[in-house]
């Protein structure tokens, strides 16, 4: 995970829009805000995002 999809995630969930679980609201999101490399990242490398988001840790 980079830097800036690190960023995009927390930005989402910041917002408080949607549970981050609910992974295709969170790719809608995304693509509405120009996130596009956490789109694809999320279509890429689920298993790391829900990582991610249970644990904090990115490994």
């Amino acid at each position: 995970m980079t830097e800036k999809i690190r960023e995009q995630i927390l930005a989402i969930r910041d917002s408080g829009e949607t549970n981050m679980i609910d992974t295709r609201m969170v790719q809608y999101i995304a693509n509405r805000e120009g996130y596009y490399e956490l789109v694809i990242y999320l279509e890429e490398h689920s298993k790391e995002y829900w990582h991610f988001i249970m644990t904090g840790s990115e490994e």
